[in-house]
């Protein structure tokens, strides 16, 4: 009876634990979908897939997914169009499309104020010819009307809102540069270089000199080529994923000096702060791990080894406890998320994600 009884406690216990306050949300480019997660402390579970874009012929490629931070939006870039992209912002209750708003060629990256009413848009146009000036989107979303463009760089693609809602960051990955907007004015108000560009030659660099002997200047590369920028919680310190160093350089937001540069792994890509501000997590594309870095002593704590080749986005679960990594597919072989425990920094568990999983973001749950 005592048994019985014990037994009972413990399934009442069971039955009592709290379900999880969150959703993750992934979108895959070669899928047009978006794929519901939820994860219970031992699983990764997919819970719904819902289908976007309008091209049944072909692939629309959603790349992007934000969502509003009153949870009642989220909102996915379109890549593919005829010929531009489009933001869609689509109900969290019931996953229903409430408007779509033309971009420009290839948007990736979206990142939304505070109050949820504008919404900015990186446009890449990886296609298109370069060197040439790509714009930044800029939506107002209760209309989901364009409000303007803004000519930013050659190839924006990371862009980011700072938590005050008063600056927009944008990192530019040809022209090697991270811009800062005005989000009232809408206006570029600094641009600070990242590294010296590709390619460039030994007699353009200060400190450099031509090889001696003469002949021609030996090429050199010593591009940052920011992919992604990010903010951390207090506002104060931007970071810039470098894909070309294979570092993550630490910007003073006031001034946009370098504080400093850390090594990661091969082929850094995506970078995003823990939201209690102790950690920074980077994703390695070109070496199946993240860098796992101190934001307090900025040194790399950990480099942890994922399930998939490919890690692409970065999020993390509302307590601060998990990060969640998206990983892209290769071949047939599907792609997944990831889950980070940040207390014993290792990988704990991985779901299947099909067709080219990217963005990723949380959800909480009332």
């Amino acid at each position: 009876m005592r048994i019985f009884s014990l037994l009972t406690v413990a399934l009442g216990g069971l039955a009592a634990a709290p379900a999880p306050n969150y959703r993750i949300y992934v979108t895959s480019e070669s899928g047009d979908i978006v794929t519901q997660l939820t994860w219970d402390g031992t699983a990764l579970k997919t819970v719904k897939t819902v289908p976007v874009g309008i091209m049944p012929a072909d692939i629309d490629g959603p790349h992007n997914v934000t969502v509003s931070s009153d949870g009642k939006y989220y909102y996915v870039t379109i890549a593919h169009g005829t010929p531009y992209g489009t933001l869609w912002k689509m109900a969290v209750d019931g996953d229903s499309l409430l408007g779509r708003a033309p971009v420009e060629m290839f948007p990736t990256t979206i990142s939304l104020t505070p109050d949820g009413e504008l919404a900015f848009v990186a446009n890449s146009d990886f296609y298109g010819d370069h060197p040439r000036t790509n714009v930044v989107s800029v939506i107002y979303t209760p209309q989901m009307a364009p409000l303007t463009t803004i000519p930013a760089c050659d190839m924006p693609h990371g862009v980011k809102v700072n938590h005050a809602g008063t600056k927009v960051y944008v990192s530019c990955m040809n022209s090697d540069e991270i811009l800062e907007l005005n989000r009232q004015t809408l206006a570029i108000t600094r641009r600070h270089k990242t590294g010296v560009g590709m390619l460039m030659q030994h007699s353009m660099i200060p400190g450099h000199a031509a090889p001696p002997g003469g002949g021609a200047p030996e090429l050199m590369h010593e591009a940052c080529s920011p992919t992604f920028v990010s903010v951390s919680p207090d506002d104060r310190r931007l970071y810039v994923a470098c894909n070309h160093t294979n570092t993550l350089q630490v910007l003073d937001a006031a001034t946009l000096d370098l504080v400093q540069e850390i090594e990661t792994g091969h082929g850094a890509y995506n970078v995003e702060p823990s939201p209690d501000g102790r950690w920074v997590i980077v994703t390695n594309k070109k070496d199946q791990s993240i860098s796992l870095i101190d934001a307090v002593t900025l040194t790399e704590e950990a480099r942890i080894p994922t399930s998939k080749p490919f890690p692409h986005g970065v999020a993390y679960s509302p307590d601060n406890r998990y990060a969640f990594i998206s990983q892209e597919s290769k071949g047939v072989d599907p792609g997944a998320v990831d889950v980070i425990d940040l207390t014993t920094k290792t990988d704990v568990a991985h779901a299947a994600v099909p067709l080219q999983p990217t963005g990723i973001t949380i959800l909480r749950l009332p």
